[in-house]
């Protein structure tokens, strides 16, 4: 069996697979071809890929002789014009929105699987790429708006006085929301944190923060862990308290999202404008809309003195350690699907191959993703 690692392209700074990964496909009797300088933006350089078993390849002759394929993000439409018939392609393909590459994919009689929806089991968690980059994304979240904030986040007792800390609102308590609020108090800020969700409470309030609880939130058990749509009467709620939190706070992380829909809006136009001038907010929902009104995708302004920063690719910005692991996240995934003797074995009775695969044999298979194209 042959797996080769495509380059991504520009501002993309990750590959999917370090040497060190490369290294355990390759004991585990995979030929792996790795497409030149794929790893340079992630300090990983040709002879570190060959030192670990890999053969260096152009994208033509990898695209060519693969039978499996691995990126971090869809494929370009270069690389889906040359990708063969029956190649299997594992990347982030993002189905609910890439409804069209989705279709191209399945017509092309491609089987690809889209890592952003491998099942939030306690079997996945170890190949769970959307809990790896959302620790990514809230640490490097904090970072970003301490360096935008005119003002220090811990308190400081000085000769001049005493400096009082940051106030950090945090929207959304999963993987992103928490790793925001532990290293937002390890910087020393004050931080409240709002989620719909009541079973995450206990979970913010060991992390030192506190939990924002409204009431008549609907906490469906059977969105694995993600949060729901909630009533008209509960957003309106949830919008005043948010309001007035936020109108107390310096800065305000946005990580509220709901899987295959357009991220809800939790911070609308005249709360940014009743917000102390100065104050920071960080948008990681930006690029599904964001949680913020005046958010715009992958751009920072400034609004009524307020700076709103529109990122949901942190991730881009730290490619070592997001890179290793990704990596380790499809590795533990491709002991799935590779036999001992290093062949590949497409087996459907496993609940995670079945359920993170989305097209198969000229089909759309996954069940959510048919269901949001209507086919």
């Amino acid at each position: 069996m042959i797996i080769g690692i495509l380059k991504e392209e520009s501002p993309e700074n990750r590959v999917a697979l370090l040497p060190e990964s490369v290294a355990t496909l390759t004991k585990m009797l995979v030929t792996v071809l790795v497409e030149k300088d794929a790893g340079l933006r992630a300090f990983a350089a040709d002879a570190d890929y060959e030192a670990a078993g890999a053969k260096i390849a152009s994208r033509a002759e990898l695209i060519a002789q693969s039978d499996m394929l691995i990126k971090v993000n869809p494929p370009s439409d270069d690389e889906l014009a040359q990708i063969r018939e029956k190649t299997v392609f594992l990347a982030v393909l993002n189905p609910f929105f890439n409804t069209g590459l989705i279709k191209t994919l399945a017509q092309k009689n491609i089987t690809a699987f889209s890592l952003d929806v491998i099942p939030r089991t306690s079997r996945a968690q170890s190949m769970d790429i959307l809990s790896s980059m959302a620790t990514v994304s809230g640490y490097k979240a904090v970072l970003t708006a301490a360096n935008a904030l005119p003002k220090f986040f811990p308190m400081f007792m000085t000769a001049a006085g005493t400096i009082t800390p940051a106030k950090v609102l945090i929207l959304g308590a999963g993987v992103a929301g928490l790793q925001a609020l532990a290293t937002s108090r390890k910087l020393g800020a004050v931080v409240e944190v709002f989620d719909v969700r009541a079973a995450v409470k206990e979970e913010v309030v060991g992390l030192g923060g506190k939990f924002v609880e409204v009431e008549g939130a609907i906490d469906d058990k059977a969105a694995g862990g993600y949060a729901v749509e909630q009533t008209d009467e509960f957003k309106r709620k949830q919008a005043a308290a948010v309001h007035d939190h936020a109108i107390k706070s310096d800065v305000i992380i946005c990580t509220a999202q709901i899987p295959g829909k357009k991220a809800p809006l939790l911070l609308k136009r005249e709360t940014v404008e009743a917000m102390k001038p100065g104050s920071v907010i960080i948008d990681l929902a930006a690029s599904t809309g964001g949680n913020c009104e005046v958010t715009r995708n992958d751009e920072t302004l400034v609004y009524r003195g307020v700076k709103i920063i529109g990122n949901s690719s942190f991730p881009v910005d730290m490619p070592s350690d997001a890179s290793k692991m990704f990596g380790k996240n499809v590795i533990n995934f491709l002991k799935l699907m590779i036999s001992a003797k290093g062949e590949f074995n497409l087996n459907w009775d496993d609940d995670i191959v079945k359920g993170t695969c989305v097209t198969h044999n000229h089909e759309i298979v996954h069940e959510r993703v048919k269901a949001m194209i209507n086919v």
